[in-house]
């Protein structure tokens, strides 16, 4: 196991976006130790056909794992009306509770921007049939990202992967979309995003590791797990003036109405 994983206190940990295959260990390894550190849910993401294929089957071998199917945005340029029917089909699975992650990314814009925005467009279209929240991936396409939400998620569960919009922090909470953040938010140079963790709708917000990705203070730049999610918890409890059992009821009660089980 890793170190600094924190004591759990009773509660019920929600992981709301992890890649439990590709972490650093067997995936039964992993849920396993999360467990052990008092995580309850992991919400295990898709990024292209294969990878949420795989995200259903680790939901069906493991009771506290859910999935959710979608294609990245750096594959925007294969996307196809193939993709949308694959993913309308694994929707319909029960342990299926998210269409993503999909969106944006103009930082790395590994595909053209308007196959990203016609991905996007699509994969809304998919939750929206399926009745399940879209979870979306916005990198430096901010503006993008909201204007597209706004005119193809209206009055529909939005969760924002990896909150990154600090600036956004009023259109955020104008449409009542959700706000996941992750390692960043326990970075000592990450104060804009703590002032966004601070002044988000309690209602609104979620925890989530990213794991292999943003290993939270104090295993920054080492692989990350589902296991510690408990650090950006507790860093959110800190801004938000909660304990630490009162900061995991609130993340995991609105995993729960966001994610429906």
């Amino acid at each position: 196991m890793p170190a600094a994983v924190p004591a759990h206190r009773g509660g019920a940990v929600v992981d709301s976006h992890t890649h439990l295959a590709s972490c650093d260990a067997p995936p039964a390894e992993i849920v396993a130790e999360a467990v052990a550190a008092g995580v309850t849910r992991i919400v295990t993401i898709g990024c292209g056909r294969e990878s949420s294929e795989g995200a259903v089957a680790l939901a069906d071998a493991h009771p506290e794992v859910y999935a959710a199917v979608g294609v990245h945005p750096h594959d925007s340029d294969a996307w196809t009306d193939d993709d949308a029917r694959w993913m309308a089909d694994l929707a319909s699975h029960p342990r299926v509770v998210a269409i993503g992650e999909c969106g944006l990314d103009h930082f790395y814009d590994n595909a053209r921007r308007d196959n990203q925005q016609r991905a996007f467009r699509a994969q809304i279209a998919v939750a929206r049939d399926a009745g399940l929240p879209v979870v979306v991936h916005t990198r430096d396409a901010a503006d993008d990202t909201v204007r597209i939400l706004r005119q193809e998620a209206a009055g529909h569960p939005v969760i924002i992967h990896c909150f990154s919009m600090p600036e956004r922090v009023d259109d955020v909470t104008a449409e009542g979309w959700y706000a996941s953040f992750a390692g960043p938010l326990t970075f000592p140079k990450s104060l804009a995003l703590r002032e966004a963790a601070a002044a988000l709708p309690a209602d609104r917000l979620l925890v989530e590791t990213d794991a292999p990705y943003l290993a939270p203070v104090p295993r920054r730049g080492r692989p990350n797990r589902p296991a510690l999610v408990a650090h950006t918890l507790e860093r959110l409890a800190e801004v938000r003036g909660l304990t630490v059992a009162d900061a995991d009821a609130l993340t995991s009660a609105n995993a729960a109405a966001v994610f429906g089980w």
